[in-house]
């Protein structure tokens, strides 16, 4: 009889977690899984155990890059987790050197970016508040000088109407006035009509 073999959702539900967990275990631990003839993933009673082992270190707060290390330990059966996590603990010290240094690079480069980012929004906000300024002034200019061009046509229009009214008025006065004479002219110096008698 040959092994048993679990879908990938069977798989999921025996170690306890959901079937995208194992996917992304698999990938990031490296580990062979076994494809069937239509390329789906099947799981062997091994591989059930050993992914049952890896959620328990999880749980224990253990991260994958150390469990990546485990897995030869695992692999060959090791199932005492307190053994497994004391292996943890012992990881080469180097290894740890590099995780702070790069921690530490890491912290540089977000500094480096964030200066850089800030400069970056002090000069753009600066140069956006000289073309804005720019820009508003001008636009302030040609309403100025729309609004003086429209008070100057308004008071040359008022100035020409009071001239036209002033003409018309010196006119009616000349009028008035001719009329006058040719009354007198008509009456004489007496009052009297000429060619009447008194």
């Amino acid at each position: 009889m040959g092994e048993v073999r679990y879908m990938i959702s069977d798989a999921a539900r025996l170690v306890d977690v959901e079937a995208h967990v194992l996917r992304y275990w698999e990938e990031e631990l490296e580990l062979p899984i076994g494809r069937n003839e239509m390329g789906h993933r099947y799981y062997t009673e091994e591989n059930v155990r050993l992914f049952q082992r890896i959620r328990e270190l999880k749980e224990q707060g253990v991260q994958l890059k150390a469990i990546k290390m485990l897995i030869p330990d695992l692999e060959q059966g090791e199932t005492e987790i307190t053994h497994l996590l004391a292996r943890v603990d012992k990881l080469p010290a180097a290894e740890e050197g590099q995780a702070a240094a790069r921690e530490e690079k890491m912290q540089q480069f977000q500094c480096i970016m964030s200066r850089l980012i800030s400069e970056a929004l002090e000069d753009h906000t600066e140069r956006m508040g000289r073309e804005i300024s720019t820009q508003v002034s001008g636009h302030v200019i040609k309403e100025m000088d729309y609004l003086l061009r429209m008070k100057e046509e308004r008071e040359d229009e008022r100035f020409k109407r009071l001239d036209e009214a002033i003409r018309s008025s010196q006119k009616a006065r000349k009028e008035r006035a001719g009329l006058k004479k040719e009354e007198k002219k008509r009456w004489g110096f007496f009052g009297v009509k000429k060619g009447q008698a008194v």
